[in-house]
């Protein structure tokens, strides 16, 4: 593989979100007759993304160490409070009356992260890509700006009601 493939390690999240996204709204449509509102859907499938990114928190631990940078303390502990925050804003994000203020805490949380996304890359850490050096931030950097794009549009923007708007 080229150092500028996308693998699927880099591409997981975001075909997490998307076929979350797609299978919940095709579900929604044929089956629940259109019950949940795309705002939901949209969280929705953000949750099931950051359950699995939260897990990786867990596995991959190593890893996520090597892209820290070398200045922060307790660094096995801010491992394993990032993935349990993870966890929670995906139970956040489908309480109606916590959405919003998780999408907010949530577009800080990726925003905040994408410094350990440039160190890990230059480092080269074997984790989702960033073994491809610089080249993976091309991919990154839009990704980590779609992921906060969702967490506004759909738990902000749009974040009405859990039930379609009649």
């Amino acid at each position: 593989m080229s150092n500028h493939a996308i693998n699927g390690n880099q591409m997981a999240p975001l075909l997490i979100l998307f076929v979350s996204f797609l299978t919940m709204l095709a579900i929604n449509k044929l089956l629940l007759k259109e019950r949940f509102s795309l705002s939901f859907l949209g969280r929705l499938a953000l949750a099931i993304m950051l359950i699995f990114t939260g897990m990786t928190h867990f596995t991959k631990t190593d890893l996520m160490i090597e892209m820290m940078p070398e200045i922060v303390p307790i660094k096995l502990e801010l491992i394993y409070l990032t993935g349990c925050l993870e966890i929670m804003a995906s139970i956040g994000l489908l309480i109606h009356k916590y959405s919003k203020i998780t999408s907010v805490m949530l577009i800080i949380f990726f925003l905040s992260i994408l410094p350990a996304n440039v160190i890990g890359s230059l480092k080269e850490v074997a984790l989702g890509g960033m073994q491809h050096g610089v080249n993976y931030l091309y991919f990154r950097i839009p990704l980590q700006l779609l992921f906060v794009f969702w967490a506004y549009y759909f738990g902000i923007t749009k974040n009405k009601t859990l039930e379609k708007q009649k």
